[in-house]
């Protein structure tokens, strides 16, 4: 239930508050005032698709909070930013949240009706779903559609399968010859890196020769060589710090200096020697590489890459030689996913059956409290060909098409509802079925009617008004009018006016009692020009009315009674 809505910059509003009442609150007000941008507001709370257009020219942001207490009495603050770039984020209780998160929990608390909502009745495919919804389905509606897609997926597999199968021995060559280039030429990984170094040494093979006869001979071979040399400088440095400690230090660092020096006569010695530079053996070299550029280029670019080819060939080649064992598992396993589907989509059926009639008489009930006291209602299943004969037509909602049939005058068939309905009708259907397929145990939640009026009027109105209130009795109900008929059955009453201030548009909600509100219901009897009889007329449809939701209230008691 929601006890306080605030919204700041969201499209014509600036800044705007409610409080509401448990009840049937009614928000009334000229076309274009601002009444479906609240409702608005309520549907990004819930989770719905936030964009920049939604943001208030000139503003950073725009902002809907509201307080809420959950049906278990706890109290919760939900709040959208929406930014002026088009980013969205959620928070519950000040902390954030993904927006699935706010969804759901907005789904708890909160049911849209959209002004234009009846039109979904006009889809024979919504049928069902609210057929499920009355008889409370969902749960086996949820495995329905596990199933079907367990069964879509092996089926699918099968069909790739066989079609794998149907080129397996052009592929089968293809993939073997593939292998075999691999195999032949059994890459290891890194091979190529160590191929490309041994390939710079054994090109520069004089270059190097020379280098390091020519160091060899420096440092250890040669007149005046490094090392003797060095000897000659140990002793006097081994004379200077006899005299003077402070050569000690370097003295001490002669062994190391050494050993370092004589690792590097022995690295430079084989090169002094001769690389093995042969011809032949360069030409192995290359040639090998040159292989292994070619399995790159096919299969690569990496050698790791090469190597991974041949794994995923192996496997192929052992799943095209096995392709028949496969084809049978994958038979034996389509076959029990389909009867698995079939079982539960059977018992989905069966409790479909059970409950629409069910169903229709709830309608047709709450038709005659929408003043078509005559209307009959049926769910009409399409039984054509037989269920188990029609595969093609199976899809993750069961095995059933199912439709809506209605008619609104005595003596005439029931026919589609979405091809005969009037859209004063539609409203009335829609009213009826939110009515009938909102779950029993959902009292506390806010129900939101936005122009459950449209294309009606009279006693139609009153009836409509009279059946809010009844809702109202059970769930806080929010209601966008513009027929006084219903207003009157308002427990609260706001009235939300737009405004020019600054060259700025402003869009306020005001909170109507007793004379105001009166005011409020002669505008909307006669539009601008309120005469005092009007106002008059006004007075005495509130003062009538009150006595009436008291008669409206004892039916809610009778109707619940008969719910349970």
């Amino acid at each position: 239930m929601i006890r306080f809505l605030s919204i700041r910059d969201l499209a014509v509003i600036d800044h705007l508050e409610i409080e509401l009442d448990p009840g049937l609150n009614v928000l009334t007000g000229e076309t274009g005032a601002g009444k479906s941008i609240v409702v608005g507001a309520l549907g990004l709370l819930r989770g719905g698709r936030a964009s920049s257009d939604l943001v208030r020219t000139g503003a950073h942001k725009a902002v809907v909070e509201a307080a809420a207490e959950t049906p278990d009495g706890r109290e919760r603050v939900l709040r959208r930013e929406v930014s002026a770039q088009g980013r969205s984020r959620a928070f519950v209780d000040n902390r954030l949240v993904s927006t699935s998160t706010l969804r759901q929990l907005g789904a708890e608390l909160l049911d849209l009706h959209g002004q234009h909502e009846h039109q979904a009745l006009l889809d024979p495919a919504s049928h069902l779903e609210l057929l499920d919804r009355y008889a409370t389905l969902g749960a086996m509606r949820g495995d329905v559609r596990d199933r079907f897609g367990t069964w879509r997926q092996v089926a699918s597999d099968l069909e790739r399968l066989r079609e794998r199968m149907a080129s397996r021995d052009e592929r089968a060559e293809t993939v073997a010859l593939q292998l075999r280039d691999i195999e032949d030429a059994d890459p290891s990984e890194g091979e190529d890196d160590a191929l490309a170094a041994q390939q710079q040494i054994l090109a520069n093979a004089d270059h190097l020769h020379r280098l390091a006869s020519e160091s060899y001979a420096a440092l250890y071979d040669g007149d005046g060589a490094a090392l003797g040399t060095l000897d000659r400088v140990w002793k006097h440095v081994g004379e200077l710090a006899a005299l003077d400690p402070a050569f000690t230090p370097h003295l001490d660092a002669r062994d190391a200096i050494a050993s370092q020096l004589e690792e590097l006569v022995y690295a430079l010695r084989p090169y002094a020697s001769g690389v093995d530079a042969s011809p032949e053996r360069l030409q192995a070299v290359e040639d090998r590489l040159a292989r292994l550029d070619r399995l790159k280029r096919r299969y690569g670019p990496t050698i790791a890459d090469v190597i991974s080819r041949r794994d995923q060939l192996r496997d192929e080649e052992a799943e095209l030689t096995g392709g028949t064992e496969r084809e049978a598992e994958l038979v034996e396993q389509v076959a029990a996913a389909r009867d698995a589907y079939l079982d539960i989509a059977t018992v989905l059926s069966e409790q479909r059956q059970a409950h629409a009639t069910k169903l229709a008489r709830a309608l047709e009930r709450g038709l005659g409290d929408l003043a078509m006291e005559r209307a009959r209602f049926e769910v009409v299943f399409d039984e054509s060909a037989p269920v188990a004969d029609a595969e093609e037509r199976w899809t993750d909602r069961g095995i059933d098409q199912g439709e809506f049939y209605f008619s609104a005058n005595p003596g005439e068939d029931v026919r589609p509802l979405a091809r005969i309905a009037s859209g004063g009708e539609l409203s009335r259907v829609m009213l009826a079925l939110r009515t009938a397929v909102t779950p029993a145990d959902s009292s506390g939640r806010t129900l939101v009617f936005d122009e459950v009026d449209a294309g009606i009027g009279g006693e139609a109105a009153e009836r409509v008004g009279a059946k809010l209130r009844t809702l109202a009795d059970r769930y806080q109900v929010l209601c966008v009018t513009h027929l006084p008929q219903i207003a009157i059955y308002g427990t609260s009453h706001h009235r939300v006016t737009k405004t020019v201030r600054d060259g700025r548009t402003a869009t306020a909600v005001e909170r109507l009692a007793d004379e105001s509100r009166a005011s409020e219901i002669a505008r909307m009897m006669t539009g601008t020009r309120v005469s005092s009889n009007v106002l008059e007329s006004a007075r005495e449809l509130l003062t009538s009315t009150d006595k009436e939701k008291a008669k409206v209230t004892a039916g809610a008691k009778g109707e619940s009674e008969r719910r349970k």
